[in-house]
């Protein structure tokens, strides 16, 4: 829910790259959501907001209690420095509870045309320890988000050494940077892709080899040891079993990592953590099954990030594991679990199948004939978004999802 900073530790604050996203993290139990508009944004190939879906947007978060959150964490250069009053005004019209910021000159601006609009400092800024934080703040800032490189303990100090008036805000699940976050000029410099601005080609999940200089054409592996030659391949962090630690700590928000990424990633991954999150703050033991969940997502190896040491890499490949599909999407479901859904992948009647939804435990069940909107007989929906009828063993909420186990972790 929309907080101040007198309001309960630990927000979820959950990733949204374009509407179905930001409808799904919703859903799901999302207490903020994070996006960009067609500028000024980290994630070029994310599908981003126009500035008519934009105001949808902050409506739609804000009818659920949702605050909404916008990115204008590039390093704008001249020519775009000019424009970015008129689209601080647009934000601030727009009713945007804050903007993410890293460069100095875009939260001076920020203070100047979004006088209503919060403003929180980007981990682009690379925040790792307290006297930059209270730096911060003294300019007026209201958050900080810490760099992914430090441990519990370094975000520990950082918030017992700051003014409690200054929010803390860190990451707890996704993707990793080789680098310093956000720093790396790999893609750069080999596709002319700028990882600055939000356009990484990801070269470091390549597979390399040596060519000695008067060898052309010869390619010897590159061995860091045993383990193969994905040398700078980081794993994905995922903090769902350390959630306690995050609270205890005193975090004010806890990040989820991954705009550019899935529909069904920004759903079960913050329907995951916003359970977990609630157990933590009742005191509850943490019910396993929402720990199951975010190995049922495309990822890569996960590890703990930096919050309890070096991570390591992870040397095999840079392969994500995907071993669930969706297949369908639930629009509407009746008392006696009579449901109409919509497709998305291929499956039949008698395949084992699995249903999981906001605030919906996950269950199996073999999938039953079904029916088109004409009240057919069907084996198998046919087409995509296609529309049909299937009975349920339950019912369930709109947009739960419907899955089945299938290894695409090669594909």
């Amino acid at each position: 829910m929309i907080q101040d900073t007198n309001s309960p530790l630990l927000e979820l604050l959950a990733p949204a790259g374009d509407m179905e996203r930001l409808k799904m993290a919703i859903a799901y139990g999302a207490d903020a959501v994070y996006l960009a508009g067609s500028a000024f944004g980290m994630r070029a190939f994310a599908g981003n907001f126009s500035q008519q879906e934009l105001w949808e947007a902050v409506k739609l978060a804000h009818s659920h209690g949702v605050s909404c959150h916008v990115t204008i964490n590039t390093m704008p250069r001249n020519n775009e420095v000019v424009e970015l009053p008129q689209w601080l005004e647009t934000l601030d019209g727009a009713g945007v509870d804050a903007v993410i910021v890293a460069d100095l000159g875009a939260f001076t601006l920020a203070g100047r045309y979004a006088p209503h609009v919060k403003r929180h400092i980007s981990t682009q800024a690379s925040i790792a320890n307290y006297e930059t934080a209270r730096a911060w703040h003294d300019l007026g800032a209201d958050r900080v988000i810490l760099a992914r490189e430090l441990s519990l303990e370094e975000v520990a100090e950082i918030r017992q050494k700051t003014p409690k008036t200054l929010e803390i805000e860190a990451f707890a699940h996704g993707s990793m940077c080789v680098s310093y976050s956000g720093r790396c000029l790999l893609s750069n410099y080999m596709t002319g892709r700028d990882s600055n601005r939000g356009a990484c080609a990801q070269p470091c999940r390549y597979q390399y080899h040596l060519v000695e200089e008067k060898r052309p054409g010869e390619y010897f592996p590159v061995f860091e040891d045993e383990k193969g030659t994905y040398i700078m391949n980081s794993r994905d962090m995922c903090m769902i079993d350390h959630v306690q630690e995050l609270y205890d700590i005193g975090l004010n928000s806890l990040k989820i990592e991954g705009r550019a990424k899935s529909a069904y990633y920004a759903a079960i991954v913050t329907g995951a953590y916003r359970h977990v999150i609630d157990d933590v703050k009742a005191g509850r033991p943490v019910d396993p099954v929402w720990r199951d969940e975010v190995d049922k997502v495309s990822h890569r190896h996960y590890s703990t990030g930096f919050w309890f040491g070096q991570p390591g890499q992870y040397y095999d490949d840079s392969r994500y594991i995907r071993q669930w599909q969706v297949c369908a999407i639930v629009e509407d479901c009746g008392e006696d679990g009579l449901a109409t859904l919509s497709l998305r992948n291929k499956f039949q009647a008698g395949d084992e199948v699995e249903m999981v939804g906001p605030d919906c435990k996950p269950f199996a069940f073999c999938a039953p004939m079904m029916e088109d909107e004409q009240g057919n007989a069907l084996d198998a929906p046919r087409h995509p978004q296609m529309r049909f009828r299937m009975q349920l063993p339950r019912p369930v909420p709109p947009l739960s999802i419907l899955r089945h186990a299938v290894d695409l972790s090669g594909t």
